[in-house]
């Protein structure tokens, strides 16, 4: 299991690590959620990432099944619910552990920053 935590620390959760993929995503919507160039993710089903403390105290910005979910304090991005309610992104940079998986991949490469460049030799998709 992988230790998770906002910059505050109220906010703690616990996954597996057995991630299915993991990307950057330049789209403006990552962007602006995190106030970066990209959002580094890597993406799990929902059920194997628990919020050990804190839970009460989230701040999800969305619906249920679709959304962005933050420390209520500090405001740190901690994952994003995705694809039905059935996995989470987690927000590579709120993890204490390092993950097994690497991003393999730039997606929506099309919207990026232009102040941005990209200099590694991942492969970069313009959409997903």
């Amino acid at each position: 299991m992988l230790r998770g935590s906002c910059e505050c620390g109220a906010v703690r959760y616990q996954v597996e690590d057995a991630f299915g993929y993991a990307m950057n995503c330049h789209c403006s919507r990552c962007r602006a959620a995190t106030g970066s160039a990209f959002k580094a993710f890597a993406g799990i089903e929902r059920e194997k990432l628990e919020v050990t403390q804190g839970a009460d105290g989230l701040l999800v910005h969305g619906e249920p099944d679709l959304n962005d979910t933050r420390c209520g304090v500090c405001g740190s991005l901690l994952f994003s619910v995705v694809r039905d309610g059935a996995y989470v992104h987690v927000a590579l940079g709120s993890l204490v552990d390092p993950p097994t998986i690497r991003p393999t991949r730039h997606i929506y490469v099309g919207s990026k920053a232009a102040w941005y460049e990209i200099t590694d030799d991942l492969p970069q998709n313009d959409e997903l």
